[in-house]
């Protein structure tokens, strides 16, 4: 930050923060419901096309005239039906979360193509001042999705750091086994931590629609590596049992820091990947050598 502001000054000013942070609302919805994926040592690939696909039934549903409130608990509903598929084929198919997720990854994205027939929704989204508010509201003169962004934050920390469930979370990355013979119901944990990053993907989903007044059948490609990226830049171990929901924040942070700083110097968006690539390589790294002392 401190690189950027000396190139470019207008980088601390309060709205290009205040733009940082609604960037960084997309990614960070989706990098907490990954954060309980990772803890489990397990790996959910299928999120941006369940953010597609959710935000396109979603629109379709608002352009067919339901109201806009019931069409966004749907939504939700959705992401966590299918974050539950992927857990019940994890858990009871006992198969690998990176094939299942994999697979789902382009199953869901080809039923988001199938149902738009490749093209946008925008009929009814932006005639409703709910849903505008959603990604496009301010209170206080800051963002919504921001300040929806930290109220899940607390949720999602007081259930990972503070309830039963979430020690079983670590317990089951820690060690599958002895959280088995200790009595956790391993299958129930996996159904739930995707149920979980389902529901955050949805969410993020909503609100890049309401931001675009409009469903893109495209909407999400590629950001399963960003909140990969967030969350072991947090310093969350891809081994499992290690890491913190307040990391994946930080990490998160760090990403949008990277995409906005780099925005506001111009720097070309095809080096914009490949510094993003490098910064992921070099938390990988310093993951495996601290694991390995």
């Amino acid at each position: 930050m401190i690189v950027i502001t000396i190139i470019n000054p207008n980088f601390l000013t309060t709205n290009n923060l205040l733009n940082l942070l609604l960037q960084v609302t997309a990614n960070g919805f989706i990098a907490f419901g990954m954060t309980f994926v990772i803890l489990t040592s397990g790996i959910d690939l299928s999120v941006g096309s369940i953010l597609a696909l959710s935000s396109a039934i979603t629109a379709g549903l608002i352009a067919n005239g339901m109201p806009v409130p019931l069409a966004i608990v749907v939504a939700l509903l959705l992401g966590g039906v299918l974050g539950m598929i992927n857990g019940l084929l994890i858990s009871f198919g006992k198969l690998v979360p990176f094939i299942v997720t994999l697979a789902t990854m382009t199953i869901f994205r080809g039923a988001t193509l199938v149902y738009t027939n490749g093209n946008p929704i925008t009929q009814g989204m932006s005639n409703s001042y709910l849903f505008k508010f959603l990604g496009q509201g301010y209170i206080l003169g800051i963002p919504f999705p921001v300040i929806l962004m930290f109220a899940v934050f607390i949720i999602l920390y007081i259930v990972l750091h503070k309830t039963a469930f979430g020690k079983s979370v670590y317990a089951l990355g820690g060690n599958e086994k002895a959280a088995y013979i200790s009595g956790i119901k391993l299958n129930k944990v996996k159904i739930l931590i995707y149920t979980i990053s389902g529901v955050m993907a949805s969410i993020s989903g909503l609100i890049i629609t309401s931001r675009l007044s409009s469903a893109q059948p495209t909407a999400g490609a590629s950001y399963e590596m960003d909140a990969i990226a967030a969350v072991v830049l947090g310093g969350t171990s891809l081994m499992g049992g290690k890491g913190s929901l307040i990391g994946t924040l930080i990490g998160a942070l760090i990403i949008g820091v990277l995409n906005n700083g780099l925005n506001i110097i111009g720097v070309s968006a095809f080096w914009q990947q490949v510094v993003k690539g490098v910064v992921i390589l070099i938390a990988v790294m310093l993951d495996r050598l601290k694991t390995s002392k």
